[in-house]
């Protein structure tokens, strides 16, 4: 009897699994844009009423501005940003660990500029992220590298993996409700192409990492370190499945 239950067991969570693979397979992700009303639409696509050009504008001085005890400003190492936030996440090889862009930002600061340290969502990380991800936007993601294949499995790990107390996985929402409402909102494809994104909800900036710990708190589960490698990962097999997908950054999101 026990053995029959194991074996019915292990064929259910098989089928769960194929089930899942096929969904993904199948779905055209779309960005979620496309899940809000036209009002946030216009706001979005109009940068004199998108309040994330604010940061937009406060990014591009801060990458101007000589800091630290090198005082030295972003762009005298970069030059120009175009295509930069493509390439995100990636392996940074002196943290010998995946990075987010936002990673990226507050690494150079410490390390090169020897300017103080930042938390994930301040502002003037928050800033400087979006800035530089918005000299990406019309352009679309890149394969992601194959290098990264160990990543990119514990990142879609998570994605998949049923967590908190109402015992839900990311693909719940994403995949399997998408379109339906949950509290008066669309439930979107979970595309990060708007990110940084300015919510109302918020009345701020805040990052795809943000995102990822308020998804975890509303499914009751422990959120990780924003910032860290399990939300890295995530945002990183995200990625995988929006190659040919255009930046919109900055979004705005109700």
């Amino acid at each position: 009897m026990t053995a029959r239950i194991l074996v019915t067991s292990l064929l259910l969570f098989v089928s769960l699994l194929m089930t899942e693979n096929l969904l993904a397979a199948e779905l055209s992700f779309k960005p979620g844009i496309e899940f809000q009303s036209l009002d946030i639409q216009n706001m979005q696509n109009d940068d004199f009423q998108n309040p994330g050009m604010l940061f937009v504008d406060a990014g591009e001085q801060l990458a101007s501005t000589p800091v630290g005890k090198t005082n030295k400003a972003c762009i005298d190492c970069h030059e120009k940003f175009d295509g930069v936030a493509r390439q995100f996440p990636k392996f940074n090889s002196r943290l010998k660990q995946t990075v987010s862009l936002t990673s990226q930002v507050l690494a150079c600061r410490t390390d090169h500029q020897q300017a103080e340290a930042l938390s994930y969502e301040s502002k003037t990380a928050l800033s400087l992220t979006t800035y530089v991800t918005h000299q990406s936007r019309g352009l679309s993601y890149h394969d992601v590298d194959d290098g990264l294949s160990e990543a990119i499995a514990r990142g879609r790990d998570y994605y998949y993996s049923r967590k908190g107390q109402l015992n839900l996985a990311c693909v719940h929402c994403h995949e399997q409700n998408s379109g339906k409402f949950l509290r008066g909102d669309l439930i979107s494809h979970g595309v990060s192409t708007g990110y940084p994104i300015y919510r109302l909800e918020w009345q701020g900036m805040g990052s795809l990492h943000r995102r990822f710990r308020a998804c975890d708190i509303g499914v009751r589960a422990e959120p990780a370190i924003m910032g860290g490698q399990v939300y890295t990962e995530l945002e990183l097999y995200l990625r995988t499945r929006e190659t040919g997908l255009t930046i919109t950054a900055p979004g705005v999101r109700r």
